[in-house]
């Protein structure tokens, strides 16, 4: 057993030109509902690109990376 933890960078493939970060979470599976998404946008409980977000709308490129509860997402 190894004495050390491991980071694992998920990577989230979409087909589209951008997606909004409340989609975003929804579609990685991260939250199971919009609404939830939405309250913890507001609450300032999301980052992206290693800058907390309160835009819910916000739009997510390739290369975008969301932290939420202690995981991290590529938009690739």
């Amino acid at each position: 057993m190894n004495n050390y933890t491991r980071s694992v960078m998920n990577k989230i493939e979409i087909t589209t030109e951008f997606i909004k970060l409340d989609s975003f979470l929804k579609f990685s599976g991260a939250v199971s509902m919009g609404s939830e998404a939405k309250m913890l946008i507001l609450d300032e409980l999301v980052k992206v690109n290693n800058e907390i977000c309160t835009q819910r709308g916000k739009k997510l490129y390739k290369g975008d990376i969301v932290e939420f509860n202690g995981e991290s997402y590529e938009v690739v």
